[in-house]
C-alpha cells in the first residue's frame, strides 16, 4: 500500500508497490513533492494501486484502434455510428493528444466548438458520448486515473415536432407507392414496425387467422452489407395485432408476391433477396411521398403515426409500450405524452355514464354514514355511535359518545355457559 512518511532526517519518503510486487521508495525535501511524485506514477495513496505512467502517454488515435478491436458488445449499426463520429469529430481534434493530457477544460472547449459550428445538439451529444466511452474504457484499462468527460455541459436538445399522417394520407401514400409495398406502408402506419423489422419479417411469423404478426428478427443494412439479428431488447421481441382492414391487404399481398414457405420474406427487394433500405428509399419511397403530397416524410414517421393512431383509439400507455417494443412505459410517456392531452374529457364522460346508471339521491348523499356491526348469534345488527368530528365544550365524560362501549364485543352464543 502506498504511503508517505517523514524520516529522521526531516525528509519525506514516498513508498509504493510496483508491478513487480516489490516495494519501492524515494525521498523528497517536502511532502508536497512526495505527493506529486506518487500522482505522476499513478499511485492511489489510499488503495495503493499502481498504474503504469507510460499508459497516459498513449495517443488517443492509437488507443481508439485498441478500443475498436476489443469492443465486442456493439451491434453492427451501433459500431458504424460510433466509427462515423470518431472519424468526423473525435480524431480531428483529439487524435494526436496523449490520453493523460486531455483535460475537462479541453473537452468543454471541444463541445463548445461543435455546438458553435452549427452541428445539431443531438449530434453534439452523440459525439460527446462516443468520446466519453473511449476515455472511460481507457480508465478501465488502467491507462489513465479518471476520465476528463465528467460534468460537461451539453447543448439543450429541443423537442422536435413529430410528423404524423392521418388515415386519408396513409391511404393516398399506399395507393401511390409500388403495389409490392402497399401492405408495407399500411403495416408500418397501423402496426408501428421499424423498417428493419419489416425487412426481416418472414411468412412463418404472420398469423392471418389470429390477426397478429411476431417480431423476432430484423435485417439491417450497414455499409452495403445486410446484418441479420434479433431485436435489440427483449421488449423488441413481441406480437403485434393487425387491424382487419390491414389484414385483408396483407393477405392479398402474401397471395400475390410471397412464396408458400415459412422462411420466405414478406417484403423483399425489387429483384428478390433482402430489402435494402438505401436503395428502397431512393427508388420507391422518395418518389411515392412526393407524388402523394406528403413530403418530406421519413419511413420512421409512419411508426410515430401508428403510435398516434393507437392513442387516438384509446390504447393505454402499457399497450402502446408492448406493441411498439419499448422497454418501458416511461419511454412512451416521455415521447408521446403530449398526445394524451384531452383524454380526461373521455374519462369524465365515462364516469358520468357510471353515475347516471345508478344515480345518488340528495337524501342519500346528505345522510350521515353510520357503521354497523354484526351482533353475534342473534343475527341482528346494532349501530355504533360515530366519533364526533369536532370537540364539544364541557366534560367529555358526560357526552353520549363517551358513555358508549368503545370496544364492542359479540354477544355470547345462546345456550352457552355465559347465558345460564
Amino acid at each position: 500500500m502506498s504511503h508517505i512518511r517523514k524520516v529522521p532526517s526531516g525528509r519525506f519518503e514516498a513508498r509504493y508497490r510496483g508491478p513487480d510486487g516489490k516495494e519501492h521508495s524515494r525521498r523528497f525535501d517536502t511532502k508536497r513533492s512526495a505527493i506529486e511524485f506518487l500522482d505522476r506514477l499513478g499511485i492511489d495513496r489510499v488503495e495503493g494501486t499502481w498504474r503504469d505512467p507510460a499508459g497516459a502517454k498513449t495517443l488517443l488515435r492509437d488507443w481508439i484502434l485498441d478500443w475498436q478491436a476489443t469492443t465486442v458488445d456493439l451491434r453492427p449499426s451501433s459500431r458504424a455510428r460510433d466509427d462515423s463520429y470518431v472519424r468526423t469529430h473525435v480524431l480531428p481534434h483529439f487524435g494526436d493528444h496523449k490520453l493523460g493530457s486531455i483535460t475537462p477544460l479541453e473537452v468543454r472547449r471541444w463541445v463548445a466548438e461543435l455546438a458553435g459550428s452549427g452541428l445539431a445538439p443531438a449530434s453534439v451529444h452523440k459525439a460527446y458520448q462516443t468520446l466519453a466511452k473511449i476515455l472511460r474504457s481507457a480508465v478501465d484499462a488502467d491507462l489513465i486515473a479518471q476520465s476528463p468527460c465528467r460534468r460537461i455541459a451539453l447543448p439543450r436538445i429541443e423537442q422536435q415536432e413529430m410528423r404524423f399522417l392521418d388515415p386519408a394520407e396513409i391511404a393516398r401514400l399506399a395507393a401511390t407507392i409500388d403495389p409490392r409495398y402497399r401492405a408495407l406502408v399500411a403495416l408500418d402506419a397501423y402496426c408501428g414496425l421499424r423498417l428493419s423489422e419489416l425487412a426481416g419479417l418472414r411468412l412463418g411469423n404472420v398469423d392471418l387467422n389470429a390477426g397478429t404478426l411476431r417480431v423476432v428478427e430484423n435485417a439491417v443494412e450497414v455499409r452495403g452489407e445486410i446484418h441479420w439479428g434479433a431485436p435489440k431488447t427483449r421488449a423488441g421481441r413481441r406480437t403485434v395485432p393487425v387491424p382487419n382492414g390491414v389484414l385483408a391487404l396483407l393477405a392479398g399481398h402474401l397471395a400475390t408476391y410471397v412464396e408458400d414457405d415459412p422462411r420466405a420474406l414478406v417484403f423483399g427487394g425489387a429483384h428478390g433477396g433482402v430489402l435494402r433500405a438505401s436503395v428502397w428509399r431512393s427508388r420507391f419511397w422518395n418518389p411515392a411521398i412526393r407524388k402523394a403530397g406528403v413530403a418530406p416524410l421519413r419511413i420512421h414517421d409512419l411508426r410515430h403515426t401508428a403510435v398516434a393512431l393507437w392513442i387516438a383509439a384509446g390504447a393505454s400507455p402499457k399497450q402502446i409500450s408492448t406493441w411498439a417494443g419499448h422497454t418501458s412505459v416511461s419511454v412512451v410517456l416521455d415521447r408521446y405524452g403530449h398526445l394524451f392531452e384531452g383524454h380526461e374529457t373521455a374519462v369524465l364522460h365515462t364516469l358520468d355514464l357510471f353515475v347516471e346508471s345508478a344515480p345518488v339521491s340528495d337524501s342519500a348523499a346528505l345522510a350521515p354514514r353510520v357503521p354497523r356491526v354484526f351482533r353475534g348469534a342473534s343475527g341482528e345488527y346494532s349501530n355504533v355511535v360515530p366519533f364526533p368530528t369536532a370537540k364539544k365544550p364541557g366534560n367529555t365524560g358526560d357526552q353520549e359518545w363517551a358513555m358508549g362501549d368503545s370496544n364492542s364485543r359479540p354477544l355470547p352464543c345462546e345456550g352457552s355457559a355465559l347465558t345460564n
